[in-house]
């Protein structure tokens, strides 16, 4: 097979691949391949292009002793990097490198280890103050009610936070495992934040807060799953009512926008606002990462997981809307979600 026939064979195949000569020097370089290393290198000295140590090796064992191999690197572009799996197999007189993308395999990977760490630290947290608390009242307030009964209210507390992040993070997993799955219920927005802020409203009054909302009736409805859009806004509601209630009132409202330029159509505008002490903007482009806090200590005495806008944005995005947040320090924040308006609707 001539070196032209090998160029053609694997200009056909997806996935980057270079040929390289008894006498080191690149033959091919299929159009994958071009675009990483580009084409300069073809008739050159393998090193010319090449020039990790680990590949160099493969390359030399499999024109040496004809021994096949694999290798993995990092190839740094600009800000970026990439990783890959280069195996090296031994033809007739030649080896050919085929260039397999990890870099998306390992930022999954890395994200699952991120998850079960942030998990592990998140359980270990209050059941090591469980532990704690029971060797103490074994021990030195076996026979002191006081203590007894203020360490049974913090093993209670711990207790109940630790429920909530387990239930969060099946919440988690259920959305995720429905994520592909379009709703196709016709569901009630105004309907739905009503019945989420008359839940909530204890909250409301214990907190001192003045909820104002304005819920249109004569709105059209949206295909959604029911369920998890309550659940979406009553986690926005209670974050305004806690995270907000020093500004002592929140906003709730409901419109209807003609045009949504990234939905592509019509859709409701569902907008939750507080006039609390805000969040510095540097924090809001991770809000939505799991785990992720502005002020951890303050968020564990409100009894959040560090989940809830992380559900949020999964089940938004499973209803192929659009969620924004919007604050400056001093001013409050506003959360807002676009739900596109179902086919038939429009008008």
């Amino acid at each position: 097979m001539t070196p032209a026939d090998i160029e053609a064979l694997i200009d056909a195949v997806p996935m980057p691949l270079i040929t390289i000569g008894a006498d080191a020097r690149i033959e091919a370089i299929n159009a994958p391949a071009a675009e990483l290393f580009g084409r300069v290198g073809q008739g050159r000295h393998y090193s010319m292009q090449l020039r990790q140590p680990s590949v160099a090796q493969l390359i030399e064992n499999a024109l040496g002793p004809g021994h096949a191999g694999q290798a993995r690197i990092r190839r740094v572009e600009g800000e970026g990097e990439q990783i890959f799996s280069v195996r090296a197999t031994p033809l007739k007189g030649r080896v050919m490198l085929a260039f397999e993308d990890l870099s998306q395999t390992e930022a999954a990977q890395q994200i699952r280890r991120d998850f079960v760490a942030n998990v592990s630290h998140e359980l270990k947290t209050p059941l090591t103050a469980l532990m704690g608390f029971i060797e103490t009242l074994r021990g030195p307030a076996r026979n002191d009610e006081t203590a007894r009964e203020r360490f049974l209210a913090i093993m209670e507390r711990e207790t109940a936070r630790m429920n909530r992040l387990v239930n969060d993070l099946l919440s988690l997993s259920r959305v995720e495992a429905v994520a592909r799955q379009r709703p196709s219920d016709e569901v009630d927005v105004p309907r739905l934040l009503a019945s989420a802020l008359n839940a909530l409203r204890p909250i409301a009054e214990e907190a001192g807060v003045e909820v104002v909302f304005d819920l249109p009736e004569d709105l059209p409805p949206v295909p959604g799953d029911a369920d998890q859009l309550t659940q979406v806004f009553t986690n926005l509601i209670e974050n305004a009512l806690k995270y907000g209630a020093s500004g002592k009132r929140i906003e709730v409202r409901v419109t209807r926008e003609e045009r949504v330029a990234s939905l592509k159509g019509p859709a409701l505008r569902c907008e939750v606002r507080d006039f609390g002490y805000g969040i510095d903007p540097i924090h809001i482009p991770r809000l939505t990462e799991r785990f992720y806090r502005v002020d951890s200590h303050r968020s564990r005495e409100m009894g959040g997981t560090g989940l809830g806008l992380a559900i949020a944005k999964h089940i938004i995005a499973r209803h192929r809307g659009r969620f924004a947040i919007e604050s400056k320090p001093g001013e409050g924040a506003r959360f807002t979600v676009f739900l596109p308006v179902g086919a038939g609707q429009g008008g």
